[in-house]
């Protein structure tokens, strides 16, 4: 062995007063000693250097024997946490918390000694690992882990502490992905805290802490939660209609975020078959499937292939003619100011969008119904009143008379 790591080898045993165990003296010297494993690196070296194996009666200077902690309740503490929740999962990694006064106390030896090695966490991580792998039925997955095992060791260096390592299980969420039909006005799409009260209950929501009494996200949620053990879902979809319109033809994406699901091997046609019983007439779900976390996020970005198309009933102050329609047609690109009604929530400014296709079908003097295919974004209800002329060219400036929207329905939410 070289004579430069020998002697570094020997200046890491004096400063540890030889009491430094296999897996730290081995690691301390991993990118420069061959051997299968940390342990059989510092047996080398102790070979190398001509010293006794180490006592396993003495504790380790540098990581105040973490590993025969590992060894000894790991195992054990880790079953009892998953029998205890009840957890179902397939794969897993772990992570661990160690005593401030070890990680430093770690890096101080390292860099007195000139050494750049990994740090003492990544090695506990490896042989956690490793043990409960072996043990398991479950396996490691870096890439789809279901749960996090968490062991925490800061209270491993306390004296009469009758726990010292405590055992932590992180269980990942799950996502389902599907569409919605609202079939009714007056939902909102996500629970709606109490305007009076924020959510904390009071006499004019009667407790409940909710503006209205149910939403589309609740509909679908309670039935999911009660499969799963979750601890709270929370709905993510592709854009919202207003609580006044429905939703309507094949329905609006969305994907369901599962918090802390003990059971995750969900029936999702069951799922769907008794949330859909439960809100019938109300709302419909359809097409449940898993997905993967980055969809909720990209059903919500815009891009130039998004569109709506929306079924308006307009009524005009004034009255129009059928002929009057065909000037409809001229409206194409908007420019649209932030609406009043959400610009306390919205930034403040121009967008511009655009008009794919429209057709109108007169109704009598004062009414006609539209259809009309968008670039996602576009406020219809605004286009239709000019909001104050804050959306130009409108239904009321093309017109030459207020125009309102009466009613509204989603009819097609296309994404990518």
């Amino acid at each position: 062995m070289d004579k430069e790591i020998l002697a570094k080898a020997s200046s890491l045993i004096e400063l540890t007063n030889g009491n430094i165990c296999n897996h730290c003296l081995g690691r301390k010297f991993s990118d420069v000693v061959k051997g299968n494993g940390n342990v059989e690196r510092g047996e080398k070296i102790r070979k190398a250097l001509e010293l006794p194996e180490y006592d396993e009666d003495t504790k380790c200077d540098i990581c105040s024997d973490i590993f025969k902690e590992i060894d000894s309740s790991l195992l054990d503490l880790v079953c009892e946490k998953i029998d205890f929740l009840e957890v179902e999962f397939d794969t897993f990694v772990v992570g661990c918390k160690l005593p401030k006064e070890i990680v430093e106390k770690d890096a101080l030896i390292s860099e007195k000694l000139g050494l750049d090695v990994e740090i003492l966490k990544r090695e506990v991580n490896r042989e956690m690992g490793k043990l409960l792998e072996k043990n398991l039925p479950q396996e490691v997955d870096f890439d789809k882990e279901d749960v996090i095992i968490m062991a925490d060791f800061r209270r491993m260096l306390k004296e009469d502490v009758e726990n010292p390592v405590q055992v932590r299980i992180q269980i990942n969420p799950i996502f389902i992905e599907g569409r919605y039909n609202k079939l009714v006005r007056n939902i909102p799409q996500t629970k709606w805290p109490c305007r009076k009260c924020k959510g904390r209950g009071c006499e004019a929501c009667n407790f409940t802490g909710k503006q209205y009494p149910e939403s589309v996200e609740e509909l679908l949620s309670q039935t999911a939660l009660k499969y799963s053990k979750g601890y709270e879902a929370k709905f993510h979809g592709a854009g919202r209609e207003d609580i006044d319109v429905r939703m309507l033809g094949d329905g609006r994406p969305f994907v369901l975020e599962i918090k802390e699901p003990r059971i995750r091997k969900l029936d999702l046609e069951k799922i769907e078959r008794e949330a859909n019983e439960a809100a019938l007439g109300k709302t419909a779900y359809h097409n449940l499937k898993y997905t993967v976390r980055k969809r909720k996020a990209e059903i919500k970005t815009s891009s130039p292939d998004t569109y709506k198309v929306y079924r308006a009933l307009v009524e005009c102050e004034d009255e129009i003619r059928e002929e009057d329609l065909d000037k409809l047609q001229s409206l194409h690109t908007i420019q649209q100011r932030t609406p009043i009604r959400v610009s306390h929530r919205r930034a403040d400014k121009i967008r511009e969008k655009e008009v794919k296709e429209l057709s109108c079908k007169y109704i009598n003097p004062h009414s006609f119904e539209m259809i009309i295919k968008t670039e996602g974004g576009l406020y219809i209800k605004e286009l239709i009143s000019s909001d104050e002329g804050r959306s130009k060219p409108s239904v009321s400036e093309v017109l030459g008379t207020q125009a309102i929207c009466a009613e509204l329905d989603v009819i097609e939410v296309g994404i990518k």
